[in-house]
């Protein structure tokens, strides 16, 4: 499961990494506890050349109502037990909310880090999930909406964060769930609307341990509302020895920059 993550970086430096432009005016907001119902950057392959942002919980087009489905197993209603050795049959693209969006409407969702809790306790133990050697802001694979408010007349974007069984790291937290994070070179096969649905599919595994740790920070960032880089202060050791350890400074010094004016 991802229901919390952060994303602080700059949108310099995102329209960099992604090779995308933010139109005039975007209503950016950094966040070190970006929650559902929060709007946040994606690009999606719609606007592939385009930084947008979207609402964190997906509404499907056909929703008679709001809803904020944050996240879509990629197994779909299989691996029910999330058996971390499953190698069947991605099964998301069978599921009523999910069939259109994992076929046609596909994005990537950028992040610097991700918080998780314990299997058992949620976020009463939260960890800081991020990759080593600096790699931010990265991408999780998302799928997104187009929902009109039968009532006001309101057109709402939305998205899902789509999850996959936990690798060795998050399984240490415990955790049993884990983001599909893409390595960078699957991100244009992502987005591509020519990419056989079979090969989209076999993108949705879990991402490397090795390169990936996190560290145990204090429960308060169990209110949606709460926000700041303090969430983010270690309160415990490394879930893996690192030589180089940096992640909470490097997220302060790089990100929370105000949006570019333009």
């Amino acid at each position: 499961m991802c229901g919390r993550y952060i994303e602080v970086q700059k949108v310099e430096t995102i329209e960099k990494r992604f090779n995308v432009q933010a139109p005039a005016g975007l209503d950016y907001q950094p966040g070190y506890n970006i929650s559902p119902g929060r709007y946040a950057p994606v690009i999606t392959n719609e606007k592939p050349d385009q930084l947008q942002v979207f609402r964190f919980g997906m509404t499907p087009f056909w929703s008679k109502k709001p809803m904020y489905l944050f996240n879509a197993r990629a197994e779909g209603d299989k691996n029910k037990e999330d058996d971390p050795r499953y190698t069947g049959s991605m099964d998301i693209f069978r599921k009523p909310a999910f069939r259109k969006p994992v076929r046609s409407q596909r994005c990537l969702v950028v992040a610097d880090a991700f918080i998780e809790g314990t299997t058992e306790e949620g976020l009463k133990k939260p960890f800081v999930v991020y990759l080593k050697h600096h790699q931010r802001p990265f991408a999780f694979a998302g799928i997104w909406d187009r929902w009109k408010d039968p009532g006001k007349g309101d057109v709402v974007e939305s998205f899902s964060i789509i999850t996959t069984t936990a690798n060795e790291l998050i399984r240490k937290i415990p955790h049993h769930r884990c983001p599909v994070i893409l390595p960078r070179e699957a991100e244009k096969t992502w987005l591509s609307e020519q990419a056989p649905l079979n090969e989209v599919l076999d993108l949705l595994k879990p991402y490397s341990a090795e390169h990936m740790n996190a560290y145990p920070i204090d429960s308060k960032i169990r209110s949606p509302k709460a926000e700041g880089r303090e969430l983010i202060e270690p309160v415990g050791e490394r879930l893996q020895p690192e030589t180089d350890f940096q992640v909470r400074k490097d997220l302060h010094l790089r990100g929370m920059g105000n949006p570019k004016k333009r």
